[in-house]
């Protein structure tokens, strides 16, 4: 008589058993493989889905590359056009400044041309006074030596020697002229209100007294005067001698 096995004694024989029978028996195999479909995808299956998920995620990644690098494009432009407005605002700032600075240097220049247009005016009216003995000679001379010393940076030493053999004026006297010396140069000034063709002589004469006294060769003789005769030019043209209407005149030393 056949022994009787329970149910749990079963599961196991079938358990043992499933592995070998599977390799054996076609259609065990084929049965477990549908049974198993209800819960579980094939590979094929699976690997599809896997390959979907991974091609969305690299969409995904991608979209998300694209706006960022559209957000970063859209803030580079927000950016470029910020700078180039802040640029644009200062080239204009710059160029108002510069016109600002021009038409203060113009404004400038305009105001020291008028003084010194002005400056010349009272000279003129001082060097009338000294020749009329309204205002001294000194006054009107030490005005304009004042300039000269400022434009020029240079000093200008009135010297005072005496004639003994009385070369200028005919008999011993005491002689006074303006003296610059600059850059190797001797410059003799005479500064008068006003200078007449027999004044022109005597500072050519004053000019050689000096040469003489002093054994130096002079290379250049400057009258400064508002009021020089005709006649006095053209004697001043002979000697060799510079005629300045005012010290504004005189260019360079």
């Amino acid at each position: 008589m056949a022994q009787l096995i329970d149910a749990e004694q079963f599961d196991q024989l079938v358990l043992q058993r499933l592995p070998t029978l599977m390799q054996q028996n076609p259609q065990i195999q084929g049965l477990i493989l549908d049974l198993a479909r209800q819960d579980f995808a094939e590979r094929k299956e699976t690997d599809d889905r896997f390959y979907q998920l991974l091609g969305e995620l690299r969409r995904d990644r991608e979209e998300q590359n694209r706006k960022w690098q559209e957000y970063t494009q859209e803030q580079n432009q927000k950016w470029e056009e910020q700078n180039r407005k802040w640029e644009e605002q200062n080239r204009k700032w710059e160029e108002q400044n510069r016109k600002w600075e021009d038409a203060k240097r113009e404004f400038d220049r305009m105001h020291e041309a008028i003084m010194a247009i002005a400056n010349k005016h009272d000279r003129s009216i001082t060097a009338l006074g000294a020749r009329w003995g309204i205002k001294s000679e000194s006054a009107f001379r030490n005005a304009l030596v004042g300039i000269l010393e400022k434009s020029f940076d240079v000093q200008v030493v009135n010297v005072t020697d005496y004639d003994d053999e009385g070369i200028v004026f005919g008999r011993p006297d005491q002689i006074e002229l303006d003296v610059i010396i600059t850059n190797g140069l001797l410059i003799i000034c005479e500064i008068k209100s006003s200078i007449s063709r027999s004044d022109m002589y005597t500072f050519e004469r004053k000019v050689r007294f000096y040469e003489k006294r002093h054994q130096r060769q002079v290379n250049r003789m400057l009258v400064i005067s508002p009021m020089v005769d005709t006649r006095a030019e053209q004697v001043a043209a002979k000697l060799g001698i510079e005629i300045y209407s005012d010290s504004i005149e005189v260019t360079k030393l």
